[in-house]
């Protein structure tokens, strides 16, 4: 497939994620499909943590900052952004907004998506729906409001 195809396939899949119709990730994903981040393997596995991911945080939007594709990969720059409504991997309800930014990269064979490669700040999720607080030394080495 053609580097603008591939770039479709991608911003078709985000498009999908921000409707919350795990339905719709059969379009983009393929049935063996592979999330190594989050150690999930097959289609039906990702569907399962997708749901999951939209009970907690219902108002969730992943907007693509930035995309680049190269042979059958295509990388992107995510910000996440979602306020915690409901229980997420058993934390109740904080009401607290996040944004979180991550990188991701797709490999793409006949028009899906076959694998995902992911780098996210957990650290900073955790710290923004208030499980973790830095330490004085810690605000010292990670200021705040750093972009």
């Amino acid at each position: 497939m053609s580097l603008e195809k591939n770039e479709a396939v991608i911003r078709g899949l985000y498009e999908a994620y921000n409707k919350h119709d795990v339905a719709l990730l059969d379009n983009f994903l393929a049935p063996d499909y592979v999330h190594h981040a989050q150690k999930l393997q097959g289609l039906e596995s990702v569907k399962q943590y997708e749901a999951m991911i939209y009970r907690g945080f219902p108002d969730l939007h992943d907007t693509i900052v930035d995309i680049i594709a190269e042979g059958d990969k295509v990388w992107v720059r995510v910000k996440v952004t979602g306020t915690h409504k409901n229980e997420y991997r058993g934390l109740s309800p904080t009401g607290k907004k996040v944004i979180v930014t991550y990188v991701g990269i797709h490999r793409i064979v006949n028009g899906k998506v076959v694998e995902r490669w992911s780098v996210y700040d957990m650290m900073d999720f955790y710290k923004q729906l208030g499980l973790i607080e830095y330490t004085e030394e810690g605000k010292k080495l990670f200021p705040e409001n750093v972009e």
